[in-house]
């Protein structure tokens, strides 16, 4: 039957989440083999006692389900400010912060104070697909960035694409889904080249705490860089094991998070309190826990490459970095989205295909070795070992008995 309504035709040309679409081949799989779940950036334990505590506390006073200021918590913003200041040796305060309902909003609130139909943003290539969806569905066309061989980007080539229609260049450091983790020296020359055009310069900076180093990712969070258009956004979901509380964070400039929160209390008046509130508590009470976690992805990530170094099956790790990491399968001339069903259908391995992320099939797929114990890489190798050779038998899909 044909719909009695008409949709936003922008929304419409759009694929589905490719996390759901995913998660939607589980049911097909034959066999009971226990799945490796490589999809979903989620951490796979509880927040911090010291987080789930506090959120009880506030769930049982009488004003814990209370609007909080728009902006968000002043304590939250406060000593996310300090916090931030500290570890990127800067200048940020509380009133550079507005929380937001976790940094997919963040992004989607601080680009749409940036940018209207008719304008565009430079996107590095591999992109993550809710920026290049949301982009889209809001007639902002996205210029993609070619990187390097290394998936480095140049800003030499990024300034080959600046016209008089962009409004901001968007780097995702650690990337998601490269794990390409950017040097500070780049992301400076970025920030120079944004200033030179009048043009924005955000920093997905959601895999922060995973870089597997202690130096400030970049020097430009201070008062100086803010007000010329250095806009950072965070997420409490990944080191704080909150993704379901939803709650983030734009870093930018007075004038931007003024226009930010017009759009804010149109769609959500605030973040949600309980959120905030487990927010705060995670950065003030469990410094020792994100440590430890935080200290653990990265002991995955060094078994990761270690079993990838050896090429299983041909599939090739192209980067590695934050929770993710960036791989060419062997199947030539097969489309990913077929080897991905492979995958996970005979193989009981999850990931997302590489044409979630890009304009066209690369042959890639991104991996979320963060979701997987550490005994599992070994196992993950012998899949993808029995997948390549069932490739060079000319046999795809093929082995790996039950």
């Amino acid at each position: 039957m044909e719909p009695s309504v008409r949709f936003n035709a922008r929304v419409c040309q759009e694929t589905d989440s490719p996390i759901g679409l995913a998660y939607g081949l589980l049911g097909r799989r034959a066999g009971d083999r226990r799945l490796l779940d490589l999809a979903q950036a989620a951490p796979q334990y509880p927040a911090a006692p010291e987080v789930v505590a506090h959120v009880a506390a506030v769930a049982r006073d009488v004003h814990g389900g209370d609007y909080v200021e728009p902006a968000g918590l002043p304590k939250l913003r406060e000593s996310f400010a300090a916090e931030l200041a500290d570890a990127y040796r800067g200048s940020v305060r509380a009133g550079h912060v507005v929380v937001t309902a976790g940094c997919n909003q963040a992004f989607c609130l601080a680009v749409s104070a940036l940018a209207g139909p008719g304008d565009e943003v430079v996107l590095v290539l591999p992109y993550y697909f809710n920026h290049d969806m949301w982009l889209r569905m809001n007639g902002i066309r996205p210029r993609y960035l070619e990187p390097g061989p290394d998936l480095l980007p140049s800003p030499a080539a990024c300034e080959r694409l600046i016209n008089d229609r962009v409004r901001a260049v968007l780097l995702v450091t650690p990337g998601n889904p490269s794990g390409v983790v950017l040097p500070p020296g780049l992301i400076a020359e970025f920030a120079a080249l944004a200033d030179r055009h009048g043009i924005a310069l955000i920093l997905d900076e959601t895999y922060r705490s995973f870089r597997g180093d202690t130096e400030p990712a970049h020097r430009l969070l201070c008062d100086r860089d803010l007000e010329r258009g250095v806009v950072s956004l965070h997420s409490f979901s990944k080191d704080l094991a909150l993704p379901g509380y939803r709650v983030g964070a734009v870093v930018g400039s007075s004038e931007l998070n003024r226009q930010i929160m017009k759009l804010l209390d149109c769609v959500a008046i605030c973040a949600p309190r309980i959120g905030q509130e487990a927010a705060w508590a995670g950065l003030t009470r469990a410094a020792d826990w994100r440590a430890r976690r935080a200290a653990e992805v990265a002991v995955k990530q060094a078994r990761f490459e270690a079993v990838m170094a050896d090429r299983p099956g041909g599939f090739e790790l192209l980067s590695c970095g934050g929770f993710f990491g960036w791989v060419r399968h062997p199947f030539t001339g097969r489309a990913t989205q077929d080897v991905v069903r492979d995958l996970v259908l005979r193989y009981d391995t999850l990931v997302i295909p590489g044409t979630a992320f890009l304009p066209e099939d690369r042959g890639t797929f991104r991996v979320s070795f963060s979701n997987v114990e550490e005994a599992a890489f070994a196992d993950l190798a012998v899949r993808f070992g029995a997948a390549g050779r069932a490739v060079g038998a000319g046999r795809p899909g093929a082995g790996l008995s039950r």
